[in-house]
């Protein structure tokens, strides 16, 4: 039996209230396995908690092992904490889309890189400690031999002697095969999340208690710009009474709203329709959200989903232009997205949409046609983004070598294409923002106020380097 801290090394800013906010599903899949296995764990979630709170926690569990999350933005805290444990820790495990898209950078602070999945891939790395055996055989890992692989305990200091300790070699073993059977998977390990803050955050922000749940993993499209690396290409489902017996475990937690956190919820039409009549058939009350396709919606998937509970749908249109569309390969129409935010918004659903703006390859003009195509669709909710090409995707390959020198620190969004300045990207996504304000307050009325403001604010944008 092993003593395992998982952390989450994402601090909520002082004064922003993001919009979605849950627990990390990711590490609660990864306490239920060890705890399948025999193992002690615990999750520290730095969320709601000042650094210096969370970074004595992490000192005090004394854990023997600390597996750390890491996305893009939260990587550096990641190096942080690694640096901070690696005195006491006898492992260090790195894992999540930025370790498994590119491990090599984590590997200076960490002993081993998770690649992929990791609930089965943490079991063995433990049974490999326990017995003092090369970490060669564990499937789904990336580390530096001799620095890393540390085979044998030390029996006076209590931690893992090195083996070749001035070799670099990185190695990658072989892939683990994803899991097959969602069904089999247990929940997450929800009691270990910080439930009472955000069901209190929640319902200060948006007057009701949400929290995220996933019903599928991975999605067979292959847009440019999305990564894949923990999921890979793949795409499977949870049977929809194992998802709605995880519900009534959310519910019975105190929450009463799910945002159902899949890449794309309604893929698959049958499975919709399954769910949304088990639920009308007596299953759960609950108020619900979801990521949609817009070619995997129609007004009788939109209506079934509104007579079940669901309150708002939201949308990956990400671009006005087919052109662009076409680009990022997103194998949608611009069409296909106007006929599926209209069947939502017709069903009494709210609507949301998340566009990317500036995205390389694209020109003004086709900035500002999605901008106005964007803040003329019945949404009730929008997000404007530029480009972050992340390591293992398509769009990243393709634009790697053209960083622009006012780029930033790696944890701001990469500035590609000499058109797009940091200063001009940053102008164009608070002129949709207001675009989009205008037309949402004003109703009837905006075109008064909207056409002079984009006929203006179009002429500075095309001026602007």
């Amino acid at each position: 039996m092993t003593s395992v801290l998982l952390i989450y090394p994402y601090f909520k800013p002082r004064h922003k209230n993001p919009s979605f906010l849950f627990p990390p599903l990711g590490l609660g899949y990864i306490a239920s396995n060890l705890r399948k296995g025999g193992h002690v764990v615990d999750i520290l979630d730095c969320t709601f908690l000042e650094k210096k709170e969370a970074r004595g926690r992490a000192i005090a569990s004394k854990a023997e092992v600390v597996g750390i999350y890491s996305m893009a933005s939260m990587r550096d805290e990641a190096l942080r904490f690694a640096r901070l444990l690696r005195d006491q820790s006898k492992l260090l495990v790195a894992g999540g889309p930025q370790p498994s898209s590119d491990p090599e950078p984590f590997l200076d602070d960490f002993d081993l890189a998770v690649i992929g999945e990791g609930e089965e891939t943490i079991l063995e790395i433990l049974r490999s400690l326990e017995e003092g055996s090369d970490f060669g055989s564990v499937r789904g890992i990336a580390y530096r031999r001799g620095r890393a692989v540390r085979s044998a305990l030390n029996p006076r200091k209590g931690k893992l002697a090195l083996k070749d300790a001035h070799c670099e070699e990185v190695v990658v073993t072989e892939p683990r095969p994803l899991q097959e059977c969602l069904d089999r998977v247990p929940f997450p390990a929800r009691d270990l999340f910080a439930n009472e803050d955000y069901i209190r955050y929640c319902r200060r922000r948006f007057g009701k208690a949400s929290t995220a749940l996933i019903t599928t993993r991975g999605c067979p499209f292959h847009c440019e710009f999305c990564s894949r690396s923990v999921f890979g290409i793949s795409y499977r489902e949870r049977s929809p009474e194992n998802v709605l017996d995880e519900v009534e475990v959310v519910l019975g937690l105190g929450y009463d709203h799910v945002h159902f956190a899949d890449d794309v919820f309604t893929l698959n039409r049958d499975r919709v329709l399954d769910i949304c009549q088990r639920i009308r058939d007596g299953g759960p009350s609950f108020g619900w959200e979801c990521l949609g396709r817009v070619d995997s919606i129609d007004t009788t998937v939109a209506l079934a989903m509104k007579e079940a509970g669901c309150e708002r749908v939201l949308f990956g249109i990400e671009s006005g232009s087919d052109s662009v569309l076409r680009l990022m390969k997103k194998r949608i129409t611009v069409e296909k997205a106007k006929r599926a935010v209209s069947a939502a918004h017709f069903a009494g659903l709210k609507t949301g949409a998340f566009f990317i703006l500036c995205y390389p390859g694209e020109t003004d003009d086709m900035v500002l046609e999605t901008l106005r195509f964007a803040t003329r669709l019945p949404l009730d909710y929008i997000s404007f983004t530029i480009p972050h090409p992340l390591p293992g995707t398509s769009l990243y390959e393709r634009v790697k070598g053209k960083a622009a020198s006012d780029a930033g620190s790696p944890d701001e969004v990469m500035v590609f294409d000499a058109e797009f300045s940091k200063r001009k990207m940053r102008f164009v996504t608070l002129k949709g923002e207001v675009q989009f304000e205008i037309r949402k307050r004003l109703g009837r009325g905006a075109p008064l106020v909207l056409a002079p403001f984009e006929v203006l604010t179009d002429e500075i944008f095309s001026r602007m380097k």
